[in-house]
């Protein structure tokens, strides 16, 4: 059987019986990490963009068929827009889940699955069960094209592998078969996009990558359910195909080897700090030696070859985006701060004269051991000059949002309730929490409700 045709019919095949029990709780803890930071993210200025684009051409007010909009009670879309609007939200501020394949598919996955789920009127095991689905086949998508050389070519993973996530996700939901789900997978990949020109110069389009992969990869289901076909060799095929486009090359295995027994989803991590993930192994660092420094002294990170090409540049205030991106900035910001949460990243923190002063001044140094280890591990070190004149190093393999760190979940319900209860309330905020824990004994429309503020 062809790679793709033995993804979609795993897919197809899939049943919430099937999750492994590890991995549906550790769905219900990044779905709620997701939504938290969606609704930190819906009133950024690029998420009102995008809202106003798809609210222009809003269906009316009856939900049936119809999806909400995350934080706006007010506003319902069919689903695909809905998907949009809401995966743009949840990647607005960078808080989203990242997985060491160098790509978030929280904020891919939970939008499609939800939105549709919400229109289709989804019992909760069933989107449970689109989510574990649209989690493995976006992050096996990922793997097959090698994260490291996708991203050195210029390539951001999240909008490249987004669309087949949210499109597995979508195929379960309508329950398509394996014919119409291969449809939907290559209508997924031929909408595959997504790349890195905004760290030229901060722009807002890396936000948009998620929305547009979700509401892609619904799209193509949709489209396959109505009989509109997609390519079935979307992964193989040499002409056109997506691993010998994108990087002529990859390995296909990855996306089919121990599919349905070695599942990825809970190895996803949260995200502790408002930036890049690929920076919060050197943010735990500095962290750790924030004690042994003083102004004036010397600090140096220690970067792989992906993360000093990725984050490396010189530092000057501009957007949000620009800092997020930035090592020497996260850096600068969590030794002054103590953190690096929304408010490190304010427009008045981010032009800040001596938070400028410091990154500037901060180090960078190519470390040649973290080359073959990363994405697998992200991880980086942080080095400070004390007082004495010494030089003390901090090195971590895995930052502290990974989940084989024991206190993840408790430290993921915290951060929700810091950043959600100020917006819904802690009453709303406790509910949300209690129903993603019983993800699925809940309709999705009990979510839309309660997020419908």
């Amino acid at each position: 059987m062809k790679t793709t045709r033995e993804v979609a019919t795993w897919v197809a095949g899939l049943r919430h019986e099937h999750v492994p029990a590890h991995v549906r709780t550790a769905l219900r803890l990044l779905a709620l990490d997701t939504m938290g930071a969606a609704l930190v993210g819906a009133e950024q200025p690029w998420s009102r963009a995008i809202r106003a684009w798809a609210m222009a051409a809003a269906p009316g007010p009856a939900a049936t068929g119809r999806a909400r909009v995350w934080g706006d009670g007010a506003a319902v879309l069919r689903a695909s827009d809905a998907a949009l609007v809401n995966g743009c939200a949840a990647h607005a501020y960078e808080l989203d889940d990242f997985h060491n394949a160098k790509l978030h598919p929280g904020a891919v996955v939970l939008p499609a699955a939800l939105a549709l789920g919400e229109a289709i009127d989804a019992d909760g095991a069933l989107v449970e069960t689109a989510l574990a689905a649209g989690y493995e086949v976006m992050i096996r998508t990922s793997l097959a094209l090698d994260p490291s050389v996708g991203r050195l070519r210029g390539w951001h993973l999240t909008g490249v592998c987004g669309t087949f996530g949210a499109a597995a996700a979508a195929s379960v939901l309508l329950g398509l078969d394996a014919e119409r789900t291969a449809w939907a997978l290559g209508l997924a990949g031929t909408q595959s996009a997504g790349v890195w020109a905004f760290n030229a110069d901060g722009a807002s389009s890396k936000r948009f990558h998620p929305g547009r992969s979700a509401q892609s990869g619904v799209m193509a289901a949709e489209l396959a359910a109505l009989g509109f076909t997609g390519p079935t060799e979307i992964y193989e095929t040499q002409d056109g195909g997506l691993l010998s486009t994108y990087v002529q090359g990859g390995d296909l295995t990855q996306l089919t080897n121990g599919l349905g027994t070695r599942w990825h989803a809970a190895d996803t991590s949260m995200k502790p700090y408002s930036c890049c993930g690929s920076l919060h192994a050197h943010i735990d660092a500095v962290l750790a030696l924030r004690d042994l420094w003083q102004p004036g002294r010397r600090i140096r990170l220690g970067l792989a070859k992906v993360i000093g090409v990725q984050c490396g540049f010189d530092y000057d205030p501009g957007s949000e985006l620009n800092a997020q991106m930035s090592a020497r900035y996260c850096a600068a910001v969590a030794m002054l701060d103590g953190q690096a949460l929304p408010a490190q990243f304010s427009p008045a923190r981010i032009s800040d004269p001596a938070v400028t002063r410091l990154a500037r001044d901060i180090e960078l140094v190519h470390e040649p051991r973290h080359d073959p280890l990363y994405p697998k591990n992200f991880c980086g070190w942080a080095e400070v000059e004390t007082t004495a004149g010494k030089l003390e190093r901090f090195e971590v393999m895995d930052p502290s949002g990974n989940p084989a760190n024991p206190a993840m979940p408790d430290r993921l319900r915290e951060k929700f309730s810091l950043l959600v209860s100020p917006l819904v309330g802690g009453n709303r905020a406790a509910a949300l929490q209690d129903t993603f824990a019983h993800l699925n004994a809940n309709k999705a429309r009990r979510i839309a409700e309660l997020v419908a503020v």
